[in-house]
């Protein structure tokens, strides 16, 4: 019997904890006041504000997607590619076009389609895994310069280890109160096979907006197996005409 199946769960789950993290993504203009470190409660509360704010702000845009799925172990290596554009009309409105696909259709249908199906479920229940004080507990524990710009570092911890949250760390920015990068490990195993999985995301900025540019998720499987996702998200086009074209989005390094 294939093993492959073990990590579809996972794998979904991976891009339904990105999904949290997306949620920060869209910044505000920088305000050029920030400047003293205010307690996790201002974070945090200033963090939500925002998010709620930039997922108004942000409204209708398109973009296209690479997804790339590897894995190694028993009974044998399999991979998948997969280039979808992603349609957003507003918060709580997604859907996906498939341009291409290639390779293992196991992983294609089982995992990739399904990621894009959680997705698109997800939007319409944004409260059960928001990045809110009602979901998770969180805890300043340093700062950190990157590009000239101040990190806030959070902990951040579920209240209650349910699918699509995590544990681990979030690096806010402190002009635009915007996560843009996170380091965590799924708060509950979809399975006793799953051994552990890592999951990391990092963000770039186009104007006022902060976006995800690439992911990067592996599962370490009981049996041995090893199951990489990784997502390049690119070519973001707006519909709004105060936003700058694709070309301007710079893409960090995620690992």
């Amino acid at each position: 019997m294939s093993s492959l199946p073990l990590v579809t769960k996972l794998l979904r789950l991976c891009l339904g904890l990105s999904l949290v993290a997306f949620r920060a993504s869209a910044a505000l203009p920088q305000d050029e006041s920030a400047a003293a470190q205010p307690v996790t409660s201002e974070i945090v509360q200033r963090l939500v504000a925002e998010n709620e704010q930039r997922a108004q702000n942000l409204g209708s845009y398109t973009a296209r997607r690479h997804y790339h799925v590897a894995y190694v172990g028993f009974p044998h290596a399999a991979e998948a590619d997969m280039v979808v554009d992603a349609v957003c009309n507003g918060p709580n409105s997604k859907h996906f076009d498939i341009v291409s696909e290639s390779g293992s259709r196991l992983l294609r249908d089982h995992v990739l389609k399904k990621l894009l199906k959680t997705e698109q479920d997800d939007a319409q229940h944004r409260a059960d895994s928001a990045l809110t004080p009602a979901n998770y507990t969180f805890s300043l524990v340093g700062t950190e310069q990157a590009e000239g710009r101040l990190l806030y570092i959070l902990s951040v911890e579920p209240k209650i280890p349910r699918a699509l949250l995590y544990r681990g760390k979030i690096w806010v920015d402190a002009a635009d109160y915007a996560v843009v990068k996170v380091e965590a490990h799924p708060a509950k195993s979809p399975s006793f096979w799953i051994r552990d999985t890592e999951i990391n995301r990092a963000y770039a900025k186009a104007g006022d907006f902060w976006l995800p540019g690439n992911d990067w998720s592996e599962t370490k499987v009981r049996l041995g197996g090893t199951a990489v996702l990784t997502i390049e998200y690119r070519d973001y086009r707006f519909a709004t005409a105060a936003t700058p074209a694709p070309s301007s989005v710079q893409t960090q390094a995620l690992r």
